[in-house]
């Protein structure tokens, strides 16, 4: 049996569960179920029977990434950078061909890092069921056994019978009375977007249907530029490829799909009312995450991501808060959020792409107040952490020290600054701030200037590979 591989899909930048979810740090990074991340839970669940992954992300995304994975023990086999999104298709074809090119044909296990699966143990076991015949040279996709007439899932209709069997057609998302009939039906499976094959199988297939997708894949990866733990895929290559999803490009083609029905508590968690569904709720089904209090409520999810949320009186609610946002909405509705979303980034409104709180390999940022020609900012670096090398044109620099060290180099002088000591950086003036300590670094930044935005910064060296 060849080794198994996951394929880790994380170059998503959901806007579904917006105001918590967004472009910059989307839900794939974020606890929404348990203590650990979507990204980390996708790889926990398959690590006792798997090697190591292959993971696809945004290049936006590299760092958050490789810190989350590492925090979950994994040690990626690599994880190779988009320079634009082109569906999963061609992200599952470099995967493909980076681990034929390590010279063995693994059976590739695609998950996308954004999915809740309640039965891990359920899960696993359909996959090694399921191996063997993927061995054989089959693609598999995994079907998950409905459990309602769901209107927002594709389905995968298999052949009579039970068990692993060949796959009859792929439907599209139909309307509730056609779910229904499907569901009475029998035979009818949501759409995973999970799939087990060899890396050989899927390019042979792949070279079958979209070959030129193929070939623009083969140019990416061979053009591709290593860095540090990533591989970033050529731009101009892989811009060529043709945008398409897996299910489009090979699977809706090929003679050679089989569905491994599942049922392990499945939950793509697309919106909040999925997220209701699956969180811990109350008597009166209310579910609630922070610090929430609610009085005669009933079927309500709230969200409070750091202050008191009150609710009072509401049924079929969605509340949630962030430091810079709030959504109230009717759980009927909030499929919806994707306009509000998109009215956002229309404006050029930063709430649409973006968090207050924003992360950096070297830590995190929170913009605490802005005005006319100032910005205050809370900073934390990590242990060992440092940031790069900078100069700005626009803006001059306070650092006051909260707790922990700060090594501070400017100009040509280095400094060391405890807990409540405090530096000026002129305009002009080259500066670098490092955490030498074993505990975070937390300071406080106060900016002063024309102009204060995040693209007025010259780097002259930085340990990330970061440009100006």
């Amino acid at each position: 049996m060849s080794q198994l591989i996951p394929v880790i899909l994380s170059g998503g930048s959901g806007t579904r569960l917006w105001p918590l979810s967004r472009g910059a740090y989307p839900k794939q990074f974020l606890a929404l179920s348990g203590e650990h991340t979507m990204l980390q839970q996708t790889w926990l669940r398959v690590a006792p029977i798997s090697g190591r992954p292959l993971v696809i992300a945004n290049q936006s995304h590299r760092f958050m990434a490789a810190e989350q994975l590492r925090q979950a023990g994994c040690e990626p086999a690599a994880i190779l950078l988009e320079p634009t999104g082109r569906n999963t298709a061609p992200a599952i074809a470099v995967a493909a061909l980076q681990a034929m090119a390590q010279g063995e044909d693994p059976l590739l296990l695609v998950l996308p890092s954004d999915h809740v699966i309640a039965d891990e143990a359920a899960f696993r076991r359909a996959v090694t069921e399921a191996a063997p015949l993927a061995q054989s040279g089959r693609l598999l996709t995994f079907g998950v056994v409905p459990t309602a007439p769901e209107t927002g899932y594709g389905y995968i209709k298999a052949v009579p019978g039970d068990g692993l069997r060949p796959v009859e057609r792929f439907v599209e998302k139909p309307d509730l009375a056609t779910a229904e009939a499907w569901l009475a039906e029998g035979g009818y499976y949501w759409n995973s977007g999970m799939f087990l094959f060899l890396a050989s199988r899927y390019l042979e297939e792949l070279e079958r249907f979209q070959p030129g997708m193929l070939e623009s894949c083969r140019q990416a990866l061979a053009k591709a530029r290593r860095d540090e733990d990533f591989i970033r895929l050529d731009a101009d290559a892989f811009e060529t490829c043709v945008s398409d999803s897996i299910d489009y490009a090979v699977m809706e083609k090929t003679d050679a799909a089989s569905v491994q029905p599942i049922d392990a508590g499945w939950n793509d968690v697309g919106s909040w009312s999925a997220l209701w569904s699956i969180a811990d709720q109350d008597g009166n089904g209310n579910a609630h995450h922070g610090d929430v209090i609610a009085r005669g409520c009933r079927n309500t999810l709230a969200w409070a991501d750091g202050r008191l949320v009150t609710l009072l009186g509401l049924q079929d609610v969605v509340v949630v808060d962030t430091a810079d946002a709030v959504l109230v909405a009717h759980r009927d509705r909030v499929q919806d959020v994707r306009g509000i979303v998109a009215e956002l980034k229309k404006a050029g409104r930063s709430e649409g792409e973006g968090h207050r709180k924003v992360y950096r390999p070297w830590g995190s940022y929170d913009s605490v107040d802005v005005g006319e020609r100032f910005q205050v900012k809370r900073i934390t670096v990590k242990p060992g952490a440092a940031l790069s090398l900078q100069m700005h044109h626009h803006r001059a620099e306070h650092w006051i020290v909260v707790s922990g060290t700060a090594r501070v180099t400017r100009g040509e002088e280095v400094m060391l600054l405890s807990e409540n000591q405090s530096t000026y950086i002129p305009l002009g003036v080259k500066h670098r701030l490092e955490n030498p300590g074993q505990v975070p670094l937390e300071l406080i930044e106060v900016q002063s200037g024309s102009y204060l935005g995040e693209d007025d910064i010259v780097r002259f060296e930085d340990v990330y590979g970061r440009t100006s």
